[in-house]
């Protein structure tokens, strides 16, 4: 299993709004940037992600499993573009704002804090494991 963080404006897409989708969970859609798209390729169902309210809260959360690997976007019909599809599957605790991750130096290397505009990024387990504990929430 891979870790990712998937990052939206609650103005947009909130953490709300993907609990509401369920089991069937939701397209991972619009995203035009050829980096993020290329980590949405690599992702195999069941692989776990942090969603990311940014703007004005910037904090992970909740938590998310991908539930259908890459797929073209059905937002566009240029072919360059896919996403996958990922389901809620927990609130965090204690949500867990950029400002927590910038001061842990066992974070300092994080994609959040090195390329923190990327949409969509991948988490090392180490880094997993720091975040979930500092989001109350167990390893798994």
């Amino acid at each position: 299993m891979r870790y990712w963080l998937f990052k939206s404006e609650p103005s947009t897409w909130s953490w709300d709004d993907q609990v509401a989708k369920g089991d069937a969970g939701e397209e991972w859609d619009g995203v035009r940037n050829y980096q993020a798209r290329n980590f949405m390729r690599e992702m195999a169902l069941g692989d776990r992600g942090f969603f990311y309210h940014s703007q004005k809260e910037k904090a992970v959360v909740g938590v998310v499993e991908v539930c259908a690997v890459a797929h073209p976007d059905s937002t566009t019909d240029d072919a360059r573009w896919d996403c996958v599809d990922i389901k809620a599957v927990q609130p965090v605790q204690t949500p867990v704002t950029l400002a927590t991750i910038k001061a842990d130096p066992r974070l300092a290397e994080m994609a959040l804090v090195k390329t923190s505009r990327l949409s969509v990024q991948p988490v090392t387990e180490v880094e997993w494991d720091i975040v979930c504990g500092l989001a109350g929430l167990s390893k798994s």
